[in-house]
């Protein structure tokens, strides 16, 4: 078996994803990931921590790119609008083929554990956008909606780019489709 070579952590998510798929989460081990990767042991915990971690390795640094974007936003006077826009602007398909981050996300759909640590990582998402959108001069009660509720729509839209065709749906255009729905659903003064 090979040792540490080039390539070998996308070599390990692609595996994981196959085997999760195949076999599910809770019955896909370490070792059978290692070894459908072509790797050793060791090369797999060079790479994650446990198995979990391959669909959350790049969490954190996510995150705080998201939130410098929010950050470098020309305006917050929409701060609504600029959360999804931050979100649905981010070059997802950078981080892997639009298959794989569809794979990824019905594999965290199908356990209870992967999915209530997504919840918390999208919770903490809104929390870190709420108090930049707060840094940046917005009330904090309205950073607060505006990041919750941001998070929600992207999330929406999201979901439907993944099951969309390769090459179909533009996840801006879906974004702003949803925003503009949720903006003509919502009443604008008092009833």
């Amino acid at each position: 078996m090979p040792r540490w070579e080039q390539g070998s952590g996308e070599r390990l998510r692609t595996a994981a994803l196959q085997l999760f798929r195949e076999h599910g989460f809770e019955n896909t081990s370490v070792v059978e990931i290692a070894r459908r990767a072509r790797v050793t042991n060791r090369t797999f915990f060079r790479h994650f921590s446990d198995k979990r971690e391959v669909l959350f390795a790049d969490a954190d640094d996510l995150r705080a790119a998201l939130v410098d974007e929010l950050f470098r936003a020309p305006h917050v006077a929409d701060p609504l609008g600029v959360v999804v826009g931050v979100l649905s602007q981010h070059a997802w398909e950078a981080l892997a083929p639009r298959r794989s981050l569809r794979e990824r996300q019905a594999v965290i759909a199908a356990n209870p554990e992967l999915l209530e640590r997504e919840l918390i990582k999208q919770h903490v998402m809104a929390l870190e956008f709420a108090d930049a959108l707060t840094r940046r001069g917005v009330d904090e009660g309205d950073a607060r909606l505006a990041a919750g509720v941001g998070v929600q729509v992207f999330l929406t839209a999201y979901e439907r780019w993944l099951d969309a065709a390769e090459g179909d749906e533009d996840l801006v255009a879906i974004s702003g489709d949803l925003l503009a729905t949720l903006r003509a659903t919502t009443p604008t003064g008092p009833s």
